[in-house]
């Protein structure tokens, strides 16, 4: 139980000190490593005014198995390409896996609101090596792009940086639950 309550507060710590940071933020900013995780991008507002009508993740080494939900109203794509680390999972090695998700707008009347906020999902399997985790996210809008790209050169510490990418803490715990996908 202690190191679920470690995670909990470690996950609270990370996400006070993005939300202020950035405006594409994880919503658990810190997880288990070679854990399953559920990557929940939270959009705050558009490009200046503009309404969000795409959103493209770029996935990172690292993370494996990436699975994009649908979201009503918006079309969804997936790069699928050579990985840089391939791995095993369920008996199987995987050499190729999901680069990029991109969801898409359905018309401008399906676009995100630059008032409004929502959230955009994947999930995955944590590296098993503890560490910063960088999730490169372009946001395109009517008018404009946020290119939420910049990470540091070392360390997880966003100070200084105009946009940066989102951010997942990988913290050497134990996961907490079962089945780690």
């Amino acid at each position: 139980m202690k190191i679920a309550h470690k995670l909990i507060a470690a996950c609270a710590l990370f996400a006070c000190a993005t939300a202020a940071l950035s405006h594409v933020t994880l919503q658990d900013s810190a997880a288990a490593a070679g854990a399953s995780y559920r990557a929940a991008f939270r959009v705050s507002h558009g490009c200046d005014g503009s309404p969000t009508t795409t959103l493209q993740v770029m996935i990172p080494p690292g993370f494996e198995g990436a699975q994009p939900m649908p979201k009503p109203g918006w079309t969804l794509y997936t790069k699928i390409g050579p990985l840089e680390a391939p791995y095993e999972a369920h008996g199987k090695r995987h050499t190729d896996g999901v680069l990029e998700v991109r969801w898409e707008a359905n018309g401008i009347e399906n676009a995100l609101p630059a008032a409004f906020y929502d959230e955009f999902v994947l999930r995955g399997t944590t590296p098993k090596k503890p560490g910063p985790l960088w999730f490169k996210v372009l946001q395109s809008c009517e008018q404009g792009v946020n290119a939420w790209v910049e990470v540091p050169a070392s360390g997880s510490s966003t100070k200084g940086l105009k946009s940066p990418a989102a951010l997942l803490e990988v913290l050497d715990v134990q996961p907490v639950g079962g089945h780690s996908h």
